[in-house]
């Protein structure tokens, strides 16, 4: 495949819609890794997805961010236009508005705790939307939404492959009290990948939430792993006090933190790639129910 930098980005946009022609186009700050994303002059940006999978989520997004965006409380990526495959790129891509910020895992937060407080909001508000004809887990968001059972095989072979590397005792009695606490409530909207990257801030509070490429409906457990992630004592407190989640769900939610850390730690060896996922096992584990 064709790799995808500015040049790329550059040339798409130059062939498919001219009225941009000319604009300067540079990488972001972060660029992500499911998308490669450009800002296009001062108001726009090109995301490009990087694989087939994440791909499947451009349609996604164009037909449903404007329908939820004007019931949330924060703002979230508002599509402009729509790309095709060319070029030797062989997938769709989006054209978004510029949302102002820096990502939270690089920007000063000067409250987490009214941070977690906001961001809590932002979820309710998102989980209030009609899920009406939304989509539902599968492919195109990794199966976010849907049971944890889907990822059981490759956290109990993240526990054995690591060994002494981790609590594995604690590990598998946490993992075993997500997977019991089964999910029987009704879909509700979700944004599946509620990280420090994708919560823009400014002015040190949180301003925007962004890539909604794993959102969908369904069980909105998914959205608590940010709670182990960058929350911690008082702040986690509030958000989770805030969202009014019931013991079930802040399980489940721990079971999504956990699986996530420890693949990525079984992948990361002893380098210092490690020390992210150690934490945030650790939180997990000393945030018992």
């Amino acid at each position: 495949m064709t790799r995808i930098d500015e040049q790329l980005a550059r040339r798409l946009v130059d062939s498919q819609f001219p009225q941009w022609v000319g604009l300067p186009i540079v990488p972001v700050e972060v660029g992500g890794w499911d998308n490669r994303t450009f800002r296009l002059g001062d108001d726009l940006t090109v995301r490009l997805p990087s694989g087939d999978w994440y791909a499947l989520a451009v349609d996604k997004e164009q037909r449903w961010l404007p329908v939820v965006a004007p019931r949330l409380p924060l703002p979230v990526p508002t599509p402009v236009a729509r790309g095709v495959p060319d070029l030797g790129y062989p997938f769709p891509w989006s054209v978004y508005r510029w949302l102002n910020g820096r990502p939270a895992s690089l920007a000063p937060i000067r409250d987490l705790t009214a941070f977690a407080t906001a961001l809590a909001e932002f979820l309710v508000a998102l989980q209030g939307v009609d899920p009406t004809g939304g989509p539902e887990p599968g492919r195109h968001n990794f199966f976010r939404g849907g049971p944890l059972t889907t990822y059981a095989d490759e956290t109990l072979r993240a526990i054995d492959a690591l060994g002494d590397a981790v609590p594995g005792e604690a590990a598998l009695r946490a993992w075993d009290e997500a997977v019991a606490a089964t999910w029987h409530g009704d879909p509700v909207w979700f944004h599946g990948d509620v990280a420090a990257g994708n919560l823009l801030v400014r002015d040190g509070a949180l301003a925007a939430v962004i890539d909604f490429g794993t959102s969908g409906v369904g069980d909105p457990a998914c959205d608590l792993v940010i709670a182990w992630t960058l929350l911690s004592g008082p702040s986690r407190d509030a958000f989770r006090r805030t969202l009014g989640v019931d013991a079930g769900t802040w399980a489940r939610g721990r079971g999504w933190a956990l699986w996530k850390a420890l693949i990525t730690l079984a992948g990361a060896g002893t380098g210092a790639d490690a020390a992210i996922p150690r934490h945030v096992i650790a939180q997990v584990l000393a945030d018992r129910p």
